[in-house]
């Protein structure tokens, strides 16, 4: 797919069909669009997470509502003693990477057929006290992740876009 076509095609998805699984290789290929993204100083100041174990996906479930019956969960997490600081003004740089590494993670699951979305209303102090492995990260994004449900579609403001004037301009 063009890239044009597929950043206008990719939504929200909020219905997996839970009877199909994630191959193997297609996870491994999500895992992949976030290690090669491009981070400050190529410092990589992230972690990404599969909810694999009935414990972790039990906490997923227990802290964030957004689940929509995905089979799978990736989450990311970004480190700010790992990122670059701009010495200006001292701003950290690690969820800003972190967030670069989860868009080409959900752009590259909608290329592979999947679907996903971005959630990040979730406790994030509870999910990380039941998920230690996580410590010392914040938790930036969860990524419900599957195949759609045969009924699944855009959500109506997916479709609304500000005009171009009003987000660009030159100086």
């Amino acid at each position: 797919m063009e890239y044009t076509d597929l950043v206008r095609a990719r939504y929200s998805c909020r219905a997996f069909d839970g009877s199909r699984a994630v191959e193997p290789e297609k996870l491994a290929a999500v895992v992949e669009a976030a290690r090669v993204a491009p981070t400050a100083v190529n410092r990589q100041p992230f972690h990404v997470w599969r909810i694999a174990s009935e414990e972790a996906r039990a906490a997923v479930e227990g802290n964030c509502r957004f689940t929509f019956g995905a089979p799978e969960f990736l989450l990311v997490g970004a480190k700010a003693d790992e990122a670059w600081t701009r010495r200006y003004d001292s701003a950290n740089f690690a969820c800003v990477d972190a967030s670069i590494a989860a868009t080409q993670m959900m752009l590259a699951a909608s290329d592979l057929g999947l679907g996903s979305t971005w959630v990040a209303c979730f406790d994030a102090p509870a999910l990380q006290a039941a998920l230690p492995e996580t410590a010392g990260y914040d938790l930036v994004a969860l990524f419900p992740i599957g195949y759609p449900a045969p009924d699944a579609a855009p959500a109506e403001q997916h479709g609304r876009r500000k005009p171009v004037d009003e987000l660009y301009s030159e100086l």
